[in-house]
């Protein structure tokens, strides 16, 4: 099948995302209130509510910093992109993905293009539950990775194929004339 890779990582994914939200629901269940039977304490000592402040690193998701990290990670999908499709015409095989996936542009872009959303979605799911270092981490580390990737593709040297080399020889050494 083509496209069992695209399977198998949304298969992955959803796993990962049921996951998550599956471990917060698990950790805010309330604890069983006690029996009846147990005998009541006289009094009880009430707590007075303290004024409580937001945290003091919050912030709305789509502000000028992620705004500008998420063009960064779609820069840097783009730049990989380009360096992995000059990758390929100079006779380089790919290892992550398989060549059909990379040979086919539309497919390719659509890959990067849904790296990109998945890291954008990964930073929300790490916003709406308040880890705000991770949700900038996550793009930062993306732009690393993926500028890193795309500077790899292009210094890697072009493959000659030894066959054409190996008739070039042969043509040389049989001199003018020889058909």
């Amino acid at each position: 099948m083509k496209f069992a890779f695209l399977k198998k990582s949304l298969y992955i994914f959803v796993v990962t995302f049921l996951g998550i939200i599956g471990s917060n629901v698990i950790s805010a269940q309330e604890p069983t209130p006690a029996s009846s039977t147990a005998a009541a304490p006289a009094q009880v000592a009430t707590a007075k509510p303290s004024p409580t402040k937001p945290p003091v690193d919050t912030h709305h998701f789509w502000d000028k910093e992620n705004d500008w990290l998420f063009a960064g990670v779609a820069a840097s999908r783009t730049f990989d992109y380009f360096s992995t499709l000059n990758f390929r015409r100079r006779g380089r095989q790919e290892v992550l993905l398989t060549n059909d996936l990379v040979d086919d542009h539309a497919a390719f872009a659509f890959v990067e293009a849904g790296g990109t959303g998945l890291s954008i979605g990964l930073s929300y799911v790490f916003h709406h539950y308040g880890h705000h270092k991770l949700e900038r981490y996550t793009s930062i580390v993306h732009i690393g990775l993926a500028t890193t990737g795309a500077i790899r593709n292009y210094s890697l040297k072009t493959v000659h194929p030894a066959s054409s080399a190996a008739s070039l020889r042969m043509l040389a050494d049989s001199g003018p004339g020889v058909p």
